[in-house]
């Protein structure tokens, strides 16, 4: 159980553990049209729902299962979030609204997918991604995954039902 605090520097950002300092923040990025319909975040998302998500961030990291890292370019002010669960290699990323066209997401995800690679190290990563959702499609060619050829994964969340492609990174892709 690694319980120093985790900073990862790359690709023009620096990548940090969330903290009480960014309730508020937190609020800004996940209270969100689009963060409320393309993942499982609470919504709305609001003060308590922050708190809460602090608390499972930090839980999760003690127990080695997953990081949530915000997405800064000082190491400071949080534009968005990785995320990386340890046990599928699964990698995912929000942006803030008001962040979007920065190359934030390609840049994040680039950093944790070397991570990931280099570090733990886990030989493939993957992501999950609906079909229609092509701004996340661009990020995921532009940080070089490719389409696997696992079948689609169907959910139901929050009142609909849709599918996951999966996409995946090798350590073979980044050679």
């Amino acid at each position: 159980m690694d319980t120093q605090p985790l900073q990862l520097a790359a690709h023009g950002l620096v990548l940090r553990e969330w903290t009480s300092d960014d309730l508020a923040v937190m609020q800004q990025l996940f209270d969100d049209p689009d963060v409320a319909y393309r993942t499982p975040l609470e919504s709305p998302f609001g003060q308590d729902a922050a708190l809460r998500y602090l608390h499972s961030a930090e839980r999760v990291r003690r127990d080695n299962n997953r990081i949530h890292l915000a997405i800064t370019t000082d190491g400071h002010q949080a534009l968005g979030e990785v995320l990386l669960n340890r046990a599928t290699g699964n990698i995912g990323y929000i942006v803030g609204a008001a962040h979007r066209g920065q190359r934030l997401a390609v840049r994040a995800l680039r950093t944790m997918t070397e991570f990931t690679h280099t570090t733990l190290p886990l030989p493939k990563v993957i992501l999950e991604i609906e079909p229609d959702n092509q701004p996340s499609i661009a990020v995921a060619r532009s940080a070089g995954f490719h389409p696997s050829s696992s079948a689609p994964e169907t959910v139901t969340d929050k009142g609909r039902t849709y599918d996951l492609l999966t996409w995946e990174h090798s350590l073979t892709t980044a050679a």
